[in-house]
C-alpha cells in the first residue's frame, strides 16, 4: 500500500486523487493520508506567512513514516533543492493561465473602474494594476471554494484564480475570462504537481517516476530556474510561462523547442519588465538563467527590491 500525503482541501484532494488514480491504473494500491498545514490554517496572504507554508508539513510527513510520498502544488515547493527528497514524477499539467470569475459574466475589460477585484497573489495584483484599468485590488485568502463564494455573495466583483484548479474541481463553467500571457503571465509552475518522496527509497521512486511527464518537466525546469535565479519566493510578482513546441527546420523537419516568457511587475503596475527565451527541453535549466540575466539586465533587482 502507497500512502499519499495531501492538504485537506476540495482541490489537493481532487489533485492528489488523479495521481492516486493514475497509480491505481497502474495496478498498486494506493491510499490518501489528509495532512494539515499551516497555511491552511491562516487567513493570512501567502507574503506574510511564508514560502512552504503549504508544503513544509508533508515532506515532514514523509520523513517521520506517516506518508510514503506526497502531492504538492509545484508553485508551492521552495526553489531551493533539498536532497532528502526525491522528485521522481510532474504529470502532465493543466492548462496553466489566470481566469476571471467575474459578476454578470464580465470579462476583464468590462469591468468598470473601482471594480473590486480578490487575489492573493502579488503577481496577479502587480499586473493588473499594470493594465491601467483602475480595479481596486484586495487580499484574497482561503480555499478554492471560499474565494468563489465572495464573488457569488456579492462581496467583490471578481476574483483572479488558476484555471487549472477551476478545472480540476469541475467548476470552469463560472470562468468568465481566460486571460491570455500578454495580459497576465501566471505563477512559474502554475498547474503542475509535483509528487515527492524519499530520496532513499529508491524503489518508490522508479514507480513513481512512471507519471513523469517530460514537456511538463522542461517547461516547469524552465519557469522555476528563472525563479531561483531571481531569489524570489512563489509570492513574488515574477510571472513565467514556458511551452515545447514543434517548429520545422529549413529542410522540412520538425524538432521541439522551449520557449520561455516571463517578466517581473512593480506592486503598484507602474513598471513591468519583460523577457524572453527560446532553447532546447534539455536545456531547460540553461534557458531559465539566461531569461533571468536578461530580465537582471534591464532592471529586475530594482523593481523586486521596491516589492519586498
Amino acid at each position: 500500500m502507497i500512502r499519499l500525503g495531501t492538504r485537506g482541501s476540495l482541490l489537493a484532494t481532487t489533485q492528489a486523487g488523479s495521481v492516486r488514480d493514475a497509480l491505481i491504473a497502474k495496478g498498486h494500491d494506493v491510499e490518501l493520508v489528509i495532512i494539515n498545514t499551516k497555511g491552511d490554517q491562516s487567513m493570512q496572504p501567502v507574503g506574510t506567512i511564508g514560502v512552504g507554508v503549504f508544503t513544509a508539513e508533508l515532506r515532514e510527513a514523509i520523513l517521520d513514516g506517516r506518508v510514503d510520498a506526497a502531492v504538492h502544488s509545484h508553485k508551492d515547493l521552495p526553489t531551493e533543492v533539498d536532497p532528502r527528497f526525491a522528485l521522481p514524477a510532474i504529470p502532465r499539467r493543466e492548462d496553466p493561465r489566470d481566469v476571471l470569475v467575474a459578476r454578470d459574466g464580465l470579462v476583464l475589460g468590462e469591468l468598470p473602474a473601482g471594480s473590486m477585484v480578490g487575489t492573493s497573489a502579488p503577481r496577479r495584483a502587480a499586473q493588473l494594476r499594470a493594465l491601467g484599468l483602475g480595479l481596486e485590488i484586495h487580499p484574497l485568502r482561503g480555499n478554492l471554494v471560499t474565494r468563489l463564494n465572495r464573488v457569488s455573495s456579492g462581496e467583490l466583483d471578481a476574483i483572479v484564480v488558476a484555471r487549472a484548479g477551476m478545472a480540476r474541481i469541475g467548476r470552469l463553467d463560472e470562468v468568465t475570462e481566460t486571460l491570455e500571457p500578454v495580459q497576465v503571465l501566471p505563477a512559474p509552475a502554475q498547474g503542475a504537481l509535483a509528487v515527492e518522496c524519499r530520496a532513499e527509497d529508491t524503489e518508490l521512486t522508479a514507480l513513481l517516476a512512471t507519471l513523469d511527464d517530460a514537456d511538463t518537466r522542461a517547461e516547469v525546469t524552465a519557469e522555476r530556474s528563472l525563479l531561483a535565479e531571481l531569489e524570489a519566493g512563489c509570492s513574488a510578482p515574477v510571472g513565467a510561462i514556458a511551452e515545447v513546441v514543434e517548429s520545422i527546420d529549413e529542410d522540412g523537419r520538425v524538432f521541439e523547442e522551449l520557449s520561455l516568457r516571463s517578466c517581473v511587475a512593480a506592486l503598484d503596475g507602474s513598471d513591468v519588465i519583460r523577457a524572453s527565451g527560446v532553447g532546447t527541453p534539455e536545456r531547460a535549466r540553461e534557458l531559465g538563467l539566461s531569461v533571468a540575466a536578461e530580465l537582471f539586465e534591464l532592471g529586475a533587482r530594482e523593481v523586486m527590491a521596491d516589492a519586498r
